[in-house]
């Protein structure tokens, strides 16, 4: 499943109503760290099709960054059943992203 891009507009529908969990990437264009993650994003949201893999760009979006009290890039969060089950900022080996879940 390709790396949805979310939105205010799509933010209800595609995580709060999901039937699978969701990882968040929150990144920014600028952002060396995020940069670097995003191959790692790109393979589990093909690897698992177990859950959906979402990313907001925190410049585009600043409501939803916001809403997850968003401080530093990157920042990952898992939203299961509506609510925030798991966070993680910074640079993470893919295996440490997967253990979020």
């Amino acid at each position: 499943m390709a790396v949805l891009k979310i939105t205010t507009e799509n933010f209800e529908k595609e995580v709060l109503n999901s039937k699978k969990p969701v990882l968040l990437d929150f990144y920014a264009d600028w952002c060396g760290p995020c940069q670097m993650m995003a191959p790692a994003i790109e393979e589990i949201s093909g690897e698992r099709e177990d859950i959906v893999v979402g990313k907001i760009n925190v410049d585009n979006e600043p409501k939803l960054a916001q809403m997850f009290q968003v401080m530093s890039i990157p920042m990952f969060a898992v939203v299961k059943d509506g609510k925030v089950t798991n966070t993680s900022v910074g640079y993470r080996p893919k295996e440490e992203i997967l253990g979020l879940l």
